[in-house]
C-alpha cells in the first residue's frame, strides 16, 4: 500500500512522529515537503520557517528512524500546492490530524475529478503537551513547549535554572 501524507514539519515533533509511525505502519511512505513558497500560506500564525532543505534534511533523518528495521520505503517530495501529491493515482492512504480532515475531503473531491478512486483517510490524533494543549511547531517555536511537550522553564513556573 502507498500512503501520502504532507506539511511544513518546522520543527518535528511528537505530533509528527505519530503521524510517521501511522504512515509507516500501512505501507510505503510518500511525504510531501510544503516548498519555501507554499510554507507562509499553510500556516495559522505568521513565524519564521526555515529554508526547505534543512527541513528536509530534518525530516530524511526522522523518517529514517521509522523505516529503519521495517520492510517500507519513503519519499520525500516538494509540495507546491495544498492539495500536493494525494491527488496523484498511485496512493491508497492519506494521513492526516484532526485539522486537516477537510483538506483531505478536498483531496478526494479532485481525485473523484480525475477519475481515481478515493483514498481511505486515516484521522491521527493529536499528542498532548504537559499542559494539555496539543504539541505544535508554533507553540515550540514561541518557546511554550519543546519537541516533546514538555513546558519550557519559563512556562511552568520554574526558572530556566531549575532541575525539571
Amino acid at each position: 500500500m502507498d500512503v501520502a501524507l504532507g506539511g511544513t514539519f518546522d520543527p518535528v515533533h511528537d505530533g509528527h512522529r505519530r503521524l510517521f509511525e501511522r504512515a509507516f505502519e500501512l505501507g510505503d511512505v510518500t511525504v510531501g515537503l510544503t516548498s519555501d513558497e507554499l510554507a507562509p500560506k499553510t500556516r495559522h500564525v505568521d513565524r519564521y520557517v526555515r529554508p526547505y532543505d534543512e527541513r528536509a534534511r530534518d525530516l530524511e533523518a526522522e523518517l529514517e528512524t521509522f523505516a529503519d528495521g521495517r520492510d517500507r520505503s519513503f519519499e520525500i517530495r516538494t509540495l507546491t500546492e495544498p492539495t500536493g501529491i494525494a491527488t496523484e493515482p498511485e496512493f491508497d492512504y492519506l494521513i492526516v490530524s484532526p485539522e486537516t480532515v477537510d483538506g483531505g475531503k478536498r483531496i478526494n473531491e479532485l481525485r473523484r475529478e480525475r477519475g481515481y478512486d478515493p483514498l481511505e483517510i486515516v484521522v491521527v490524533p493529536h499528542v498532548r503537551a504537559e499542559d494539555d494543549d496539543i504539541i505544535s511547531s508554533t507553540r515550540i517555536v514561541q518557546g511554550e513547549i519543546d519537541e516533546h511537550g514538555n513546558l519550557t522553564p519559563e512556562r511552568d513556573g520554574r526558572g530556566a535554572d531549575q532541575p525539571r
